[in-house]
């Protein structure tokens, strides 16, 4: 049987809530969200074809002290704004039931943003990062389980820093067209 949200249906916030109510990062979530340019205007008119739709919910587990929270979820709620698909998001902290259904590799990792039903049953998800991304953050867990390799934190330091370049170091934008590509080719298959 697959998951079931239903139960978390009702109970987040709305996304303004969300970053009227941030603690930290918020002028930086506010610079992205504010500094958003759609890709292109293909991408723009599917998210909006969406309108017509009254099947989908979503739902985003994230809280404001998380870099990837700030770098990404600006851009899903811009995608998800224009959709018409309501949208609440969980504060991670508060939904650690739901969080542990949807680990990423074993680990509590977000946002993680949950498309369901109305009756709440999870048609997908995306999150936390983009493939490109996440990629090395991957890499790096499947080639040093041992936590305790004396060189296990210089490895996740070399990772976090690729993670930080492919964010924008480097890529500028790159990632926020990556996230709509990936929430586009996943709402496409729901």
């Amino acid at each position: 049987m697959g998951k079931n949200v239903g139960a978390k249906l009702g109970q987040g916030i709305s996304p303004k809530q969300f970053i009227e109510g941030m603690t930290k990062n918020q002028e930086q979530f506010r610079s992205i969200y504010e500094s958003f340019e759609w890709p292109n205007t293909e991408d723009r008119k599917f998210f909006e074809s969406l309108n017509g739709r009254d099947d989908l919910r979503c739902l985003i587990l994230a809280a404001d002290w998380c870099g990837d929270v700030v770098r990404n979820v600006p851009v899903v709620f811009h995608a998800l704004a224009v959709s018409g698909i309501p949208t609440e998001v969980l504060i991670m902290e508060q939904h650690l039931d739901t969080m542990d259904e949807f680990l990423t590799m074993g680990g509590r990792s977000i946002p993680v943003v949950i498309f369901a039903n109305k009756e709440g049953v999870v048609r997908g998800q995306w999150g936390p990062r983009t493939k490109h991304v996440q990629e090395p953050m991957i890499a790096f867990k499947l080639g040093n389980p041992d936590r305790e390799a004396p060189d296990y934190q210089q490895k996740l330091t070399a990772a976090r820093e690729e993670i930080m370049r492919r964010y924008g170091e480097g890529e500028g934008t790159a990632y926020q067209t990556d996230i709509i590509s990936e929430l586009r080719q996943l709402l496409t298959g729901i």
